[in-house]
């Protein structure tokens, strides 16, 4: 049985696509299988994987209001080795049209249910705002991994974030949070290594030890359309996300042991 993990923060810019793709592709290379779920309208995601958003026939929007199986919608990508459902902007219009729709909320989960077993992780990529998207993925989630730069108004949105979590634990109390990443991260800077040494001593070992460097050729990989580990596997960036990948696996491992210990 898969695990889902959203990549999610409120606040905008902070790597949530970059670790989607790259965590992804890195996972892949640990010779995992996983899926994507691109989840943002503006379809960076896709796109970084190599998939043409503007030529799709089907995407995430198909999902989630025409109860379309994942099946016919998922796109294998090439280099990087994972299953996308792609996204659009179609689905800014998702929105509006499942408002007043029963179990509008759980759409997402239903369809990855179906198909939960089939991969090792799937990772949702969520738009940076608390809409009825990112509701979906936690919803769907079994656990949440939260890009965020070390600076002080990454703290404040960190615990706007804290506070969405807990009331969707309402609905999904299995929802937990995996861990926070550190991203673009610059050792320099004072107040990265103070932010850093304040989430360590507020989250403990829910901070991933593996940070994500500002990095020149993570910056240029999806412009190609690929994860950096396909367009430059010995750059920081590559390898950062390798260790993170690392990480992700281990802690999945430890996971599986308690759940399989308390049953």
């Amino acid at each position: 049985m898969g695990r889902i993990i959203a990549v999610a923060n409120q606040k905008g810019g902070v790597g949530k696509t970059t670790t989607t793709v790259n965590l992804s592709a890195s996972l892949v290379a640990t010779k995992r299988k996983v899926l994507v779920v691109d989840l943002d309208p503006q379809g960076n995601t896709t796109m970084g994987s190599g998939v043409n958003k503007h030529e799709l026939e089907t995407s995430v929007y198909d999902l989630l209001v025409d109860k379309m199986p994942v099946s016919d919608i998922k796109v294998k990508t090439d280099p990087a080795g994972f299953d996308i459902v792609p996204a659009n902007g179609d689905l800014t219009a998702a929105e509006v049209e499942l408002i007043g729709v029963e179990g509008k909320e759980r759409r997402l989960k239903d369809a990855l249910d179906a198909v939960k077993d089939q991969y090792d992780y799937i990772i949702i990529d969520c738009p940076p705002s608390l809409n009825m998207l990112t509701i979906n993925a936690f919803v769907a989630a079994d656990g949440i991994i939260i890009p965020m730069q070390c600076e002080y108004y990454a703290l404040e949105g960190l615990s706007a974030l804290m506070n969405t979590i807990e009331r969707i634990q309402q609905i999904n109390p299995e929802l937990q949070i995996d861990g926070l990443l550190r991203t673009m991260y610059d050792p320099r800077s004072s107040l990265t290594t103070d932010v850093s040494s304040q989430l360590i001593n507020h989250f403990g070992d829910k901070v991933y030890g593996t940070v994500i460097p500002r990095n020149i050729r993570l910056a240029e990989a999806p412009s190609y359309g690929l994860p950096v580990l396909c367009y430059d596997k010995t750059s920081r960036g590559a390898v950062a996300y390798l260790a993170l990948a690392g990480e992700v696996n281990r802690k999945c491992k430890n996971l599986q042991k308690k759940a399989a210990a308390v049953s």
